[in-house]
């Protein structure tokens, strides 16, 4: 599993809704590498959510496997698995999850504190990802200081926090206005593209997909398309994204 990130085998999720039991997700099979952008696609009711709880692993597969880099999540004990979740994937919500009493700057910080790394050394770096994003005059602003925008890009400051392997976003423009959420996509697109991040987005909307490289289609809980995205993003659209610190 050269490469894989996240490796599914077989994966089904079933949940028990009264007397009737539902299949969220059926035999699913795929694999997460190294320096992919995806998109989870598909409509309302397809296992969009589920897949993303399991990419994330925030849960275990009813049948099946799922290995986080060569590990299989159900052998590991909760707190094995939330520490290299911790280091692994940086999530990024619709509804943005920051603390409302604390700063921009203890938003990011909390994931580092988390992780008990030095004090010193978790400033200097939520600092550089607050500049990174383009918020170093936003850094003692509390989340309703700040306009939702700006609340995503804390979010993906924190979520940048631990230096992860993965970005797992879901539906992250949903609660933005067109441009802010074009703007989101194409930083997303950057990391992707300049940072080398593995990107995993969860999305109804095929034209935010646009931004990805691989498209993974699901409808009734079962992968009915994965494989490369061919249109192209127009190479004469330019978005205001912050530049990276030198």
């Amino acid at each position: 599993m050269e490469n894989t990130l996240i490796a599914f085998r077989n994966v089904w999720k079933t949940y028990q809704m009264g007397e009737v039991q539902v299949n969220a997700l059926k035999a699913v099979s795929v694999k997460f590498r190294k320096g992919e952008f995806a998109a989870i696609v598909g409509p309302s009711g397809s296992g969009k959510s589920t897949m993303m709880n399991l990419v994330g692993c925030l849960d275990i597969p009813t049948k099946g496997e799922i290995f986080l880099k060569g590990r299989n999540i159900a052998w590991l004990e909760e707190s094995d698995l939330a520490a290299l979740r911790g280091r692994t994937i940086g999530f990024v919500f619709q509804q943005y999850n920051l603390i409302p009493g604390m700063t921009a700057l203890e938003n990011v910080l909390l994931p580092l504190e988390i992780q008990e790394i030095d004090d010193g050394v978790a400033e200097k770096r939520a600092k550089k990802l607050l500049a990174l994003v383009g918020l170093s005059d936003k850094i003692q602003h509390k989340p309703s200081q700040l306009s939702g925008g700006q609340q995503q890009r804390v979010s993906i400051a924190r979520a940048l926090a631990c230096n992860p392997e993965i970005i797992l976003a879901d539906e992250p423009t949903g609660a933005l206005d067109s441009v802010t959420g074009k703007e989101l996509l194409a930083m997303l697109h950057r990391l992707w593209k300049e940072e080398g991040k593995t990107i995993v987005m969860v999305t109804h909307d095929l034209h935010l997909a646009r931004y990805a490289r691989r498209h993974i289609e699901l409808k009734d809980g079962k992968i009915v398309r994965d494989g490369i995205n061919e249109e192209k993003l127009d190479p004469e659209i330019h978005y205001e994204v912050p530049e990276t610190e030198a």
